[in-house]
């Protein structure tokens, strides 16, 4: 029986050998509490700070710069509400995207609920934001801009450069969700210009439950975790050692092979379009074909539903319909791409990552040709 094809990793990815290596010791040996003064605490208090420079070093930033969350929507949550109630007394405006991860999006509509003011910024059919229309959108109110690095669904980067200047300029706080960026592109807080940046764990070959936020020093959000004085006093709660170190041990592969790593993705992934394109006609490209993640093919099928489509693969090969956090619905994503709704509907998002191989985008060709050849025989019939 030939295995299981996954090409979702922007769902979640498997563990990295060397990552499950690193942990190992943590799960059978050490099990100190980082916060203990002797020999048990202080062998796992030096993990998880080698574990913070890991991090920094992909980020190129401080150790101090590096809290520890339990994943990307935990550190969301506290980069926006941080910002947002420790800025109140400058203002109440917040600025992002239509197209933000829910873990955006939810905490936004509940900054509504409590007074604040959210400006959600449309996009091109590109699913590309414009610096030009957020500058518009600046008020003298506005303390905090959020938009995501690179999108989850089609795989389109955002403009963080440019958007930086301008809330440099204008002195605003800038957040970025790069959780489906981080060891796929560069991360470079410095070159992205940006004051907070959240990453997931599980996203980048490391555990699940585990993810980073990123505070530039001098930027002081309200604390989301009430508690001891974890994290230097930024973040409650006994600090999660296996995971944090195998989260450093999967940043410091991430930035020892990113550009090896990207080039093998993009390959992967162009193999895939350009196979699908020979053999099917009638299939669209969703997002930006350049400005875009170098593991992400999000297309559309016509005449076919996409659940229709992953149900009869789904014992062959692992993908998702838009985003695996919604799935069942038409993508908001889409929609505000203006994406035609019988191209929407036939949407399937393909991710490929480090350990896609050539064989297996070779099947995945065959077996989705199968699929749709199937499935036009029965609407013709």
């Amino acid at each position: 029986m030939e295995t299981l094809i996954y090409l979702d990793y922007n769902a979640t990815t498997p563990h990295d050998s060397e990552v499950v290596s690193a942990i190992k010791p943590y799960v059978e040996e050490y099990f100190g509490n980082p916060s203990s003064s002797h020999l048990y605490g202080l062998k796992t208090r030096e993990a998880v700070e080698q574990a913070r420079c890991q991090v920094a070093s992909l980020l190129n930033c401080s150790p101090s710069e590096i809290v520890f969350t339990s994943g990307g929507t935990e550190s969301n949550n506290y980069a926006i509400k941080g910002i947002a109630f420790a800025h109140r007394h400058k203002g109440n405006h917040i600025i992002t995207t239509v197209i933000e991860h829910p873990a955006v999006l939810e905490v936004c509509r509940f900054l509504e609920k409590h007074g604040f003011s959210v400006t959600y910024l449309p996009v091109d059919k590109y699913g590309l934001v414009n610096p030009s229309e957020l500058e518009r959108a600046v008020t003298d109110k506005t303390i905090l801009v959020t938009v995501m690095h690179a999108n989850n669904e089609v795989g389109t980067v955002q403009p963080i450069e440019e958007i930086s200047a301008i809330t440099k300029k204008k002195g605003i706080v800038f957040h970025t969700d790069a959780a489906q960026s981080a060891g796929k592109i560069s991360i470079d807080v410095k070159e992205l210009g940006v004051e907070l940046l959240s990453i997931a764990g599980h996203k980048l070959y490391a555990p699940k439950g585990i993810g980073v936020l990123y505070i530039k020093d001098g930027i002081k959000p309200e604390k989301f975790m009430h508690g001891a004085g974890h994290e230097g006093g930024r973040r409650a709660g006994t600090e999660n050692v296996l995971e944090i170190v195998g989260l450093g041990k999967a940043c410091e592969i991430a930035g020892r092979d990113l550009r090896k790593n990207g080039e093998h993705m993009k390959q992967m992934r162009d193999r895939l379009h350009s196979g699908l394109e020979q053999r099917i006609k009638d299939i669209k490209l969703n997002g930006h074909r350049e400005k875009r993640l170098p593991n992400t093919l999000s297309l559309s099928f016509k005449d076919i539903n996409s659940s229709e489509l992953i149900q009869k693969l789904n014992d062959k090969l692992a993908v998702s319909a838009g985003a695996a956090c919604h799935t069942g619905k038409i993508s908001y994503v889409l929609e505000a791409m203006n994406i035609p709704r019988e191209w929407s509907r036939g949407t399937v998002r393909f991710s490929t990552g480090k350990m896609t191989e050539e064989i297996e985008i070779d099947r995945a060709v065959n077996l989705i040709e199968i699929v749709m050849r199937n499935a036009l025989n029965k609407v013709e019939s």
